[in-house]
């Protein structure tokens, strides 16, 4: 991460709650006529932890120019995020610019639904996700990690890009869970087209003001040439799995999703989507289809390619850690393919996860809108706030993780997890709409990393790796490993 200094004073401008009252709620003044506008540009990450060291755990950052300024309200403490994502959650919606930046691009799937939108999605989407279910990928998983540890073999002077990879391999995975036999077509096409769109999508989501999509602009017509092409992709291969799809297919009728064997030909994930229905809620049509396929890839590839790269460059940095986690695997794997039962076999590969994922969380930071004035903590969020959880943040924060910036695995033994807030680590969310692919997630980054691991020793070249905050966490610069087959099994 670059942390860059920040010579701006401080300010306890007060803000009003909508109530008629006032509360001070401190934060950095920023430079005049801009606030904080620059250093969020610059560095948001490293701007956010400064916040919270010297302003606590509930602060006000405003950005832009008068007349479009802007004004955050980040909550930082495990306990305020409980309150935001969870026992508060009706009181903060996802109604700010950005959200409604990646509904317009990615659809109103899962992600960005609301209201009964979102709960008839979620009622529709959920048996798809039952652990059953999702253990039938294992498979999967195992063949396209076993794909990308046999390329290795050609690495240029033993040195990998374990960032690109690890996107790679997360891309073709989904993609094949997803769509089954058009995974070739459809991964380079997401490989091609997404960053263009997410580059968009947060070009606009954090500007103070945007012109219309539809003007001519450079940056609109490559955007909307991207979309066309990768919605093209996804139409075709979705009026394909309907037309495929009989009136008495209703593996999901009855909401378990017990008729339909996960993994079986012909049941990739878009399948078993086209032929979700019920008595209450329908059926998906093409549109709300393609938002849905959307918004799995978008948050089914980015996520996961994260833990994995920077659970790879933390064992190649620490190279008693990553010895002992291979010793567990090849007591437990030996030889054999890993399969879903084999997550509860391997504690200490799960705990070295947790703490990249603390350390380099995918989603390190969350946006909400305050629908009503409420108090958190000492301080009173106003009605209509932009508010933000930060992971990024509350993982690092002194009082759950002490010597926060090291390394290790053992703060996610068991004695270590039973005695910290619930919310000191939420990495996937929270409350009501926590990430409903958590288990996936956790299946295909253990399997893999197993595999990896058994494979290959890995050297940090890069000991560094710069990231900063898009729709998830990003690597801004390489991170490369020099790797070598493992000199003792």
């Amino acid at each position: 991460m670059t942390v860059q200094a920040n010579a701006s004073g401080d300010t306890g401008a007060g803000t009003g709650t909508g109530t008629g009252t006032r509360t001070e709620v401190p934060g950095p003044a920023g430079v005049p006529l801009l606030g904080s506008l620059l250093d969020l540009r610059s560095d948001s990450l490293g701007t956010y932890l400064r916040a919270q060291q010297r302003h606590g755990d509930l602060v006000r950052i405003t950005a832009g120019p008068p007349g479009m300024r802007a004004e955050l309200y980040c909550v930082f403490s495990a306990e305020g995020a409980q309150q935001v994502l969870a026992s508060d959650a009706a009181g903060f919606r996802k109604d700010n610019r950005f959200y409604q930046e990646v509904r317009e691009s990615f659809g109103n799937g899962l992600l960005t639904s609301q209201d009964e939108d979102y709960l008839r999605q979620r009622r529709l989407v959920q048996p798809l996700f039952t652990r059953r279910r999702v253990d039938g990928y294992a498979e999967a998983i195992a063949a396209e990690t076993r794909s990308v540890i046999d390329s290795w073999g050609d690495a240029l002077d033993g040195v990998v890009d374990v960032s690109d990879e690890m996107m790679h391999l997360a891309l073709r995975a989904v993609a094949r869970i997803l769509f089954g036999t058009d995974v070739e077509t459809t991964a380079d096409v997401v490989a091609e087209c997404f960053p263009v769109i997410t580059d968009y999508v947060l070009r606009r989501g954090y500007s103070p003001a945007n012109i219309p999509r539809h003007w001519p602009t450079p940056g609109n017509r490559r955007a909307a040439a991207a979309l066309d092409e990768l919605y093209g992709v996804c139409d075709r291969i979705i009026a394909e799995r309907r037309r495929g799809v009989t009136a008495d297919d209703g593996a999901c009728d009855d909401g378990t999703g017990a008729g339909a064997r996960a993994g079986a030909p012909g049941e990739d994930l878009l399948t078993l989507l086209a032929a979700a229905k019920s008595s209450d809620d329908g059926e998906f049509d093409a549109a709300e289809l393609r938002d849905q396929v959307l918004i799995f890839l978008l948050a089914g590839h980015e996520t996961t390619a994260t833990s994995l790269c920077f659970a790879l460059h933390l064992l190649a940095l620490h190279p008693e850690q990553q010895d002992r986690a291979r010793a567990e695997v090849s007591h437990v794997l030996g030889d054999r393919t890993p399969e879903a039962a084999d997550l509860e076999r391997l504690p200490y590969l799960t705990q070295v996860l947790k703490e990249a994922m603390r350390l380099y969380p995918a989603a390190p930071v969350i946006g909400r809108k305050a629908v009503a004035a409420t108090r958190i903590g000492e301080h009173t969020v106003p009605a209509g706030a932009d508010v933000i959880v930060a992971p990024w943040v509350t993982h690092r924060h002194p009082a759950y993780w002490p010597d926060p910036d090291r390394f290790d695995p053992e703060r996610f033994s068991p004695e270590a997890e039973a005695g910290r807030p619930r919310y000191a680590w939420f990495p996937f969310g929270g409350g009501p709409r926590a990430c409903i692919g958590q288990h996936f997630s956790m299946l295909e980054s253990v399997i893999a990393l197993a595999m990896i691991l058994r494979a290959y020793e890995f050297e940090a070249v890069d000991t560094e790796v710069p990231v900063g905050a898009g729709i998830t966490l990003r690597t801004t610069g390489p991170a490369r490993c020099r790797i070598r087959r493992p000199s003792t099994p």
